[in-house]
């Protein structure tokens, strides 16, 4: 059967490759053969191979049961109590209750036992842990400094969580009004109007034109419904047949950049993470190069694209910032402070200091975008079932001047 795997060296490259194998089982032999450290495998019995098998890979990783910001900051407060990490990890599994929980512990803790370093284990529950925290800590262990890498991610996925969900938060509303105003304006369509159609039939008199239009249209969604809600479903499974090239052309991210107005936002947000990640890298040890090369699985497909074009020229001697500027990952501000990280050799300290004020910048954004647009969406929704109300009674307003 072949295989694809991710593995990191020992000088935190990332590196990947295809090969044979009889099952998972000898893949992983194989893998750690080379000496290293797996960080995904994908093959013919594992999920990753054809659209279902990606769906079902997508869904393992976005259910695994470890709250991993929780799990970092349980076992940072124990070590920080003095601890060992073997110590730790038994403390955690002592007063975990969920099975899968214990199960995650327990693999870990074995893996020690058995002389195994915590990334090497981590990267065999590769479902659980991802490339950048496995990265983090495998470079921790030549220093460590487990304590201080954790405390690095911790802070990394609290700000990251939080500029997330700011942009979440302000999409739930919008997304409810415009759900409900096509729920309600479906009703009125596909219940309310018939109703009054029977009764304008049988008055014998002639209905206005916009009102005859509203009544025809009526009539076809009615007439029509079962094949309308088929098309949808054909539409929607279409679309998720073409999730992979939707995907590699730059999903959803790709599509938003193309936004008048708001494409510049979703790359500024795209480049804020970007400057964090490689700056929590940096700092805990990792070199460049296979920082960039970590970050290949953060950011959206063309993000990581422009980022490998990047890494090659940094590889051939080139700064970092004409690098990214030559590949647009910068802004003139970005641009500055990235010149002035090399010149002081706090690059990882500028990069995270980019994002801090990009993330910043992002939220005054999303908040003035949003006082501007919900009122609007509001009125648009009001004057679309006004409008099917106010011809829905015009016949109505009609027939009463005539008395």
């Amino acid at each position: 059967m072949k295989y694809q795997a991710r593995a990191l060296t020992a000088d935190h490259a990332v590196v990947q490759w295809e090969f044979d194998a009889r099952d998972r089982a000898d893949a992983q032999a194989q893998v750690q053969e080379r000496g290293l450290y797996l960080v995904r495998l994908e093959g013919a019995d594992v999920p990753g191979t054809g659209l279902w098998g990606r769906l079902q890979g997508a869904l393992a990783r976005r259910g695994s049961p470890l709250p991993l910001v929780m799990f970092s900051q349980e076992l940072l407060a124990l070590l920080q109590a003095g601890l060992g990490l073997v110590e730790g990890l038994e403390a955690l599994l002592e007063k975990e209750t969920q099975p899968a929980l214990r199960h995650i512990l327990s693999g870990l803790l074995q893996a020690l036992r058995d002389g195994r370093r915590l990334s090497s284990a981590m990267a065999e529950q590769s479902r659980h842990f991802p490339p950048l925290y496995i990265g983090l800590v495998r470079a921790s262990e030549g220093t460590s400094s487990l304590p201080q890498a954790l405390e690095r991610f911790i802070t990394y996925q609290q700000r990251i969580d939080a500029v997330r969900a700011k942009v979440v938060s302000a999409a739930i509303y919008p997304a409810i009004l415009i759900s409900v105003g096509t729920l309600v304006s479906l009703f009125l369509m596909v219940y309310v109007v018939p109703r009054f159609a029977e009764v304008y039939q049988g008055a014998g008199r002639q209905m206005p034109w916009l009102s005859q239009q509203m009544l025809g249209l009526s009539a076809l969604l009615t007439d029509h419904l079962g094949v309308l809600l088929a098309l949808g479903l054909a539409v929607l499974l279409g679309f998720a047949a073409s999730a992979k090239k939707f995907q590699a052309a730059g999903g959803w991210m790709g599509l938003l950049t193309r936004l008048p107005g708001v494409g510049e936002r979703v790359r500024v947000y795209e480049l804020s993470r970007l400057y964090m990640t490689l700056g929590l890298l940096l700092e805990g040890g990792i070199s460049l190069v296979s920082a960039m090369e970590t970050v290949d699985s953060v950011v959206s497909p063309a993000v990581a694209q422009r980022l490998r074009q990047a890494s090659a020229q940094v590889q051939t001697g080139a700064p970092v910032s004409l690098a990214f500027a030559a590949q647009n990952l910068t802004t003139p501000i970005s641009l500055r402070m990235l010149a002035v990280g090399e010149r002081s050799g706090d690059l990882g300290g500028m990069l995270r200091q980019s994002a801090a004020f990009y993330d910043g910048e992002i939220t005054r954004w999303i908040d003035r975008f949003m006082r501007s647009f919900e009122p609007l969406l509001m009125t648009a929704i009001g004057l679309v079932v006004g409008v099917i109300v106010v011809l829905l009674y015009m016949p109505i307003f009609d027939l009463a001047g005539s008395f």
